[in-house]
């Protein structure tokens, strides 16, 4: 059985897929990029604060659910520009405790909206 999962503090889908899916322990949360979710716009700003909007973006989904960083098993780092990687990984790095999830990061062409970055993330309830 699957279940929506959305947060008035994360954007809304821009196409037709659900913000999170939760499927039993499993919480599947779709690639965010940085839209501000009372805007609906792009945050203005470097890599840094892209990437801090977008794990803000997460992290709504994920306490929608009843999770947190902490019960997140993996990402998936999309970045436009891999230059980008230092300044996204401080940020990235200060939303996990030890030990971090497993990642993978790759270079895109583009994303939506003109993002520099996206990350997806799957969680798994432990409690």
């Amino acid at each position: 059985m699957r279940e929506v999962v959305t947060s008035p503090d994360a954007p809304q889908a821009i196409g037709p897929y659900s913000p999170a899916i939760r499927m039993g322990s499993f919480l599947f949360v779709s690639g965010q990029i940085p839209l501000d979710p009372a805007t609906g716009a792009m945050v203005e700003g470097d890599i840094a604060a892209q990437t801090r909007r977008v794990m803000d973006n997460l992290g709504a989904l994920l306490q929608a659910a009843g999770l947190s960083f902490d019960d997140v098993a993996r990402t998936t780092v999309y970045l436009t520009d891999l230059a980008d990687f230092p300044a996204m990984n401080a940020v990235y790095g200060t939303y996990f405790a030890a030990p971090a999830p497993a990642r993978a990061t790759v270079q895109v062409g583009a994303l939506p909206k003109g993002a520099r970055v996206e990350i997806d993330v799957i969680a798994v309830a432990s409690r």
